[in-house]
């Protein structure tokens, strides 16, 4: 391997302006969408979402929370839980939503799961406070729901009517705790912010809205406020779900529609509510949000569902389900992304642009490197929508590097290093920042696809590339 060489420049070339000519661009009818990488090399992206303070807040399933700049990609980790298998399975930190009054009532809740991942964990459902700097001061809001290796949910939302929805899974008992109403797990919970039972509940004194589920891993609102939900089959019948008060949904006596002798019997019996589509054999649904922004016509009224592929891989995607006008029903499904080969967890949307992220796991179950998170995004409806200083970025022109590209770089970042990694997260080169701009050659690096890294006290910054 050829010794890396960085060729300082003290003079400053305005670079980002060019960005956008190397991205790669995808097509979703007439509309044009641009790829950008956002973040690269971090573990396990589990929760992503748009805050009111217009970043994005993301879980890691071995439990941090980042707040990241949708602008520049720079992100600061803000809080550091300990929590079961340190995401090396499918338990950690979980789903996570913000306070809707967020401005006055800066309040952040998470879903992290501790304890043994096969004996007696727990399930929390908690609170912290928001300073502007880190998130402090738990509280509890429910803690009577069990945790295992596998099958915990969970996701978390806050409906219109302010009442937090939250999915819980079976944790692989066989569906046992499901169709248990005295068992929080196997449900979707319906929860007041402060931890109570809401009066309008199906049974006042439960939490449960809904029950027979196994392992949903995705909910969000649409019009009208309709409650959609996807979750994970055994071996088939992946579902789509509108979840309404008091219902059924058959697992583990029922599977996807009501299509069988012993299943039809047992959902008239039991006010089984039908998905509205099903997938076998499974893809591994995930993280759902609905668009309906006009930058993306050709997705609007739609639910997009991001897409694991399974345990085996394949059908990695990101899904975008059309609805009919009123939303109660799946009209048609695309699918995009699964060029990339990668388990796509979930998916947010910019309230501003339109532009959709999402965030990927890796090739392989239960997660692997380098996790990142994409943006994709309708260029020409970006101008002048936010307008934020931007305080610390990096740079890279071009990119595929063909024969020297430029990394520009915040003042801030002086001093700091500046550290390569390839893309199985193995450091092959690190150096001190001591320029707001370097130049790198091809040569330096076998081909191949590369990232960097480099922190300051603003939080961290990472940037793919491609050396050909």
């Amino acid at each position: 391997m050829n010794s890396l060489r960085f060729l300082f420049a003290a003079a400053f070339v305005a670079l980002l302006s060019c960005q956008s000519q190397a991205q790669p661009n995808w097509q979703v009818g007439n509309t044009t969408l641009t790829e950008y990488d956002l973040v690269t090399g971090i573990s396990l992206p589990w929760e992503i979402l748009w805050g009111a303070d217009d970043h994005i807040w993301c879980t890691l399933r071995t439990g941090q929370v980042l707040r990241i700049d949708p602008e520049t990609g720079n992100y600061t980790e803000i809080l550091d839980i300990e929590v079961m298998g340190d995401g090396g399975s499918e338990p950690g930190l979980l789903g996570m939503c913000l306070h809707p009054d967020f401005e006055t009532t800066p309040l952040v809740y998470l879903v992290y799961n501790s304890g043994s991942p096969w004996s007696g964990g727990t399930e929390h459902l908690v609170s912290y406070e928001w300073d502007g700097t880190s998130l402090s001061n738990q509280v509890v809001i429910l803690e009577d729901i069990e945790a295992g290796g596998i099958h915990n949910g969970s996701r978390i939302m806050i409906t219109e009517d302010g009442k937090i929805m939250m999915t819980t899974g079976d944790t692989g008992d066989g569906g046992d705790s499901s169709q248990n109403m005295n068992s929080n797990n196997g449900k979707v919970l319906r929860i007041n912010l402060d931890g109570t039972i809401p009066a309008d509940n199906p049974n006042p004194d439960s939490y449960v809205w809904s029950m027979g589920h196994r392992n949903a891993q995705g909910i969000c609102q649409g019009p009208n406020g309709i409650i959609y939900s996807s979750e994970h089959g055994q071996s088939n019948h992946d579902e789509f779900n509108i979840i309404e008060a008091d219902r059924n949904y058959g697992w583990p006596d029922v599977e996807g529609i009501c299509d069988l002798a012993s299943e039809g019997a047992f959902c008239a019996a039991n006010n089984v509510m039908e998905p509205l589509k099903e997938w076998s054999p499974c893809i591994a649904v995930n993280g759902i949000e609905y668009y309906n922004h006009p930058s993306i016509p050709e997705w609007q009224n739609s639910v997009l569902m991001s897409v694991l592929g399974g345990l085996g891989g394949a059908y990695e995607r990101l899904s975008v389900l059309h609805m009919n006008d009123d939303g109660t029903a799946v009209e048609s499904e695309d699918q995009f992304f699964s060029d990339f080969n990668q388990r796509i967890r979930d998916v947010c949307v910019n309230p501003y642009t339109g532009a959709v992220y999402l965030a990927f796991n890796g090739p392989s179950y239960p997660g692997s490197g380098p996790n990142t998170i994409k943006e994709f995004v309708n260029d020409g409806v970006i101008d002048n929508v936010i307008d934020r200083k931007q305080d610390q970025f990096i740079s890279i022109y071009p990119n595929p590097v063909t024969t020297q590209a430029k990394i520009e770089f915040s003042k801030s970042l002086i001093g700091s290093d500046l550290v390569i990694h390839d893309y199985t997260g193995k450091v092959v080169e690190s150096k001190e920042i001591t320029s707001t701009q370097m130049t790198i050659e091809k040569g330096f690096l076998p081909a191949g696809q590369y990232y960097i890294q480099a922190s300051s006290s603003l939080g961290t910054l990472s940037k793919s590339f491609i050396i050909q």
